[in-house]
């Protein structure tokens, strides 16, 4: 959790330090720095750095505060923000994949046990029987992936104003005869974010889902996805599953998706491993929320399996994240 700096505290206090030490750099958090902190790195020339939350982060929720296993630093942007290019973008459009065989080969060893151990980003919750709420299977299934409307991943990832429940509607539109199910972000289905749509809304078109399921579980038994621009979607993708994006993810628009929003920057064809290495290795940080000591992928998916058994045996181990003062 980040306290807001004042402009006058920083001046008096860290300013001259700052520009003392060639070696500084300013990082914030996501875009939420005031805008006089872009003004000093500019006018400066001290390197900024954003950071914001890798694709394996932590059992439990982001709103329950624990620390980190993967952080993201990108110097050009934000890997949501379709807006402008970022570090992430730049490795997938220029990266040689074919050449780098070791990568890839770990790659698909580290896809692999994220799917058999169904991994996620957030692991919060005992696995779950979906047929308990989708019913038998008798058609087609659309799973509709919800996310939080006001996040900045849609603010800066869509060209247009859109909603959950538009997306429900498209999917049901697009597929008269499958079985549509959507699952609300669990942020906003229990109360922590707020909702700009209304589930129940649709729901005579669509099988709400309330109960805490985890994502893979959720994708068991689906045929495709629709999303804005969930990372949710690309968890699909690692699992074989088509996905159409409404507006423009990291993992949009190089040959894999069925995309709704273009990005002109994005002109090369990927596969769906290649774009995982970047993202899940070559991109993020890895640390031990124990030692803080930096890990690599494999040891960080170790760490969440033995962090995610030991909460569903409840026994929640991971350290809770730690107060810091952040220029906001």
């Amino acid at each position: 959790m980040g306290m807001t700096m004042p402009n006058t505290l920083f001046q008096r206090n860290f300013a001259e330090a700052l520009l003392s030490n060639p070696d500084s750099e300013i990082l914030t958090w996501g875009y939420r720095a005031k805008p006089w902190v872009y003004e000093f790195a500019r006018e400066h020339g001290v390197p900024l750095t954003y950071c914001e939350d890798g694709f394996i982060r932590s059992t439990g929720l982001g709103n329950e505060r624990q620390q980190p296993l993967s952080l993201c630093f990108d110097r050009q942007g934000l890997y949501f923000d379709a807006t402008r290019p970022s570090d992430l973008e730049t490795i997938l459009q220029n990266y040689d994949f074919d050449a780098d065989r070791q990568l890839m080969r770990r790659a698909s060893d580290c896809r692999d046990k994220l799917i058999s151990m169904g991994l996620s980003k957030y692991n919060f919750a005992p696995t779950f029987d979906v047929e308990v709420v989708y019913g038998p299977k008798t058609a087609r299934r659309i799973l509709v992936v919800g996310q939080v409307e006001t996040d900045a991943s849609i603010k800066y990832g869509c060209d247009r104003p859109i909603d959950n429940n538009d997306v429900v509607r498209l999917a049901k539109a697009e597929n008269p005869d499958a079985q549509i199910i959507y699952k609300p972000h669990p942020d906003v289905l229990f109360g922590s974010r707020n909702k700009v749509s209304e589930p129940d809304d649709v729901r005579d078109i669509a099988t709400i889902v309330t109960e805490r399921i985890p994502l893979p579980d959720a994708l068991r038994t689906v045929d495709h996805v629709y999303t804005i621009t969930s990372l949710g979607g690309f968890e699909a993708l690692l699992r074989g599953i088509p996905v159409t994006t409404l507006g423009c993810p990291f993992y949009s628009g190089w040959g894999i998706t069925d995309d709704r929003q273009l990005c002109p920057r994005r002109t090369r064809k990927l596969n769906v491993l290649q774009i995982f290495a970047a993202a899940y290795m070559l991109y993020p940080t890895y640390r031990d929320p124990f030692t803080h000591e930096k890990i690599d992928i494999e040891r960080a998916i170790e760490l969440m399996q033995e962090l995610l058994a030991a909460r569903r045996a409840g026994v929640d181990k991971t350290p809770a994240a730690t107060l810091a003062a952040t220029v906001a």
